[in-house]
């Protein structure tokens, strides 16, 4: 089920989630509902909070051309990163046709539980590394633009809330 993401400002974007204590049926079709979502946004990652879910669940598939790799993280964390830096133009389906360079490590180690209960690992590097770091943030209640200048910062803010009055008139 396509589940509606939310549109940034909005407070349950910045409140940090809560940690996953189990693995149930219901946190399972939750991260089904979010790739479904991610894929029809189209997006590459997806956080709880963006469909109103204070949980720490992410998903996310950087694979553009080729099958999908979907990827589910329950209680995702970084556990290294290295000191090389890269910066990506990142967006975010939260606010929709914005995008800034952001600078993150290059690569990170990651763990987290699969759906299945699994206690998991995995390096990331490049575009997956970017973002899962952009994924993990919305966990704790940060956004790419908290990244920026607060002039930029405040530009797009002013975009997203006309966009919000717009689709509600419109709604």
């Amino acid at each position: 089920m396509i589940r509606p993401i939310l549109i940034h400002p909005d407070p349950r974007l910045k409140k940090v989630c809560d940690p996953v204590a189990e693995i149930t049926t219901e946190l399972r079709r939750l991260a089904e509902d979010m790739l479904e979502t991610m894929y029809d946004a189209p997006g590459i990652g997806l956080a709880a909070p963006q469909v109103g879910v204070t949980k720490r669940l992410v998903v996310m598939d950087c694979i553009k051309d080729g099958p999908p790799e979907p990827v589910i993280l329950f209680n995702p964390e970084v556990i290294w990163s290295s000191e090389d830096l890269s910066t990506y133009e990142e967006g975010c389906l939260s606010i929709p046709d914005q995008y800034a360079d952001v600078k993150r490590p290059a690569e990170v180690q990651v763990r987290w539980i699969d759906q299945d209960g699994q206690p998991q690992e995995r390096q990331f590097a490049g575009l997956w590394a970017t973002c899962v770091q952009h994924e993990i943030d919305h966990l704790d209640g940060k956004l790419f633009i908290d990244y920026l200048g607060p002039l930029k910062r405040q530009m797009i803010t002013r975009k997203m809330e006309k966009l919000k009055r717009e689709r509600a008139r419109e709604g």
